[in-house]
Parts: structure tokens; C-alpha cells; sequence
């Protein structure tokens, strides 16, 4: 597999046993990184929350919010199909925006534009100061692998995305894949 560079756009997948419950078994689709620090959202953490029961005066939208990760959970963060033209949006991966406007947002599910499998909502976000991320790399926390747009906005809402991650980097990290959680269990 070829050398993948710590930048937006790529995934970040928590090694066997990161003893952060916030990143336990997660794949973080990492959406910014410069030299002020690195912003992403946990793909992989479903909340039993629906879209609409943090949303007053909302059209009916009927989407789960998945946990961004710990940081500002009092926010509200989405990715979206690139398909769709949402001023002030960031391209993350091709096929992927990353924000935008929320008004366009909103008039795109008011008129059926936008649907469901189109984006994918997050309460928190993942973030890191400039050089922390970095330093947990070269403490082997975190392995980086390639992201693509069907594994965004169609990811499994458990450690079955973790896993498929893994096994898709190819032999070495297939074996990680198949760790017990707890590896006295092994």
C-alpha cells in the first residue's frame, strides 16, 4: 500500500485498542488539517437521535445525527453529496463537500432535492491542536488509510466500518481487523 500523507481527506482509523472511549474502534474522516490544528467527524458513531429532534421549525427530514466526536457537542456539523452546489461548502474528497450554507440546506430538503443518503449530519466534531495530531500518529493511535465518498456517505454505524477499513488496507491490517476488543480474550 502506498504511503498516505496526513492531510483533509483521508481517514483516520483508531488502532485495536485506543484506550479513548471517544475514538474507540472509529474511523474519522479528517475534513481539515493545516498548521493550526486538524478538524474531522466520527463516521462510525450513531446516536438514537433523528435530525429532527434537535431541530425546531425544520422540514421532516427523517436522518440520524451520528456523533461527531467530544468536542462542541452542542453543534451541529454535515458532509454532503459535492452534487449539490451549497455556497461556502469545502471540498473534502471528490464527491464530498464538507458545510455550507444551512438556509440552502434547508430549501434543498424543502423542495425533495436533498435526500437522505445526500448527507450525513454530526453533533461534535473531532479536533486537534497543531502539532497533537501529528504526535499521536508517531504514537501509533491512529492508522491513516485512503477515503472514498460510498465509504462517507454510506458507511456501516458501527465497528463493521472500522473493520472493513482495515481489511481493504490489505493483509496486516486485515489481521487487526479481527482483534478482540479485549486481547486477554484472544
Amino acid at each position: 500500500m502506498a504511503k498516505i500523507s496526513l492531510e483533509k481527506g483521508v481517514f483516520l482509523v483508531s488502532e485495536p485498542f485506543l484506550p479513548d472511549p471517544n475514538f474507540k474502534r472509529t474511523v474519522v474522516l479528517l475534513t481539515e488539517h493545516d498548521a493550526e490544528g486538524s478538524i474531522g467527524f466520527v463516521l462510525n458513531r450513531r446516536t438514537n437521535l433523528l435530525l429532527n429532534d434537535v431541530l425546531e421549525d425544520f422540514p421532516e427530514f427523517p436522518v440520524p445525527l451520528f456523533l461527531g466526536g467530544p468536542v462542541e457537542q452542542n453543534t451541529l456539523h454535515y458532509v454532503h453529496d459535492a452534487r449539490f452546489n451549497i455556497p461556502g461548502s469545502k471540498e473534502v474528497i471528490p464527491g464530498v463537500n464538507w458545510g455550507g450554507d444551512f438556509e440552502v440546506v434547508r430549501e434543498l430538503i424543502e423542495n425533495q432535492m436533498l435526500q437522505p443518503d445526500d448527507i450525513r449530519f454530526f453533533i461534535g466534531y473531532s479536533g486537534w491542536s497543531a502539532e497533537q495530531l501529528g504526535e499521536e500518529l508517531d504514537d501509533k493511535a491512529w492508522i491513516l488509510a485512503p477515503a472514498n465518498s460510498q465509504w462517507v456517505m454510506h458507511a456501516p454505524e458501527d465497528d463493521d466500518l472500522w473493520r472493513y477499513v482495515l481489511r481493504q488496507m490489505g493483509k496486516e491490517y486485515s489481521l487487526m481487523a479481527n482483534y478482540p476488543e479485549d486481547p486477554r480474550l484472544n
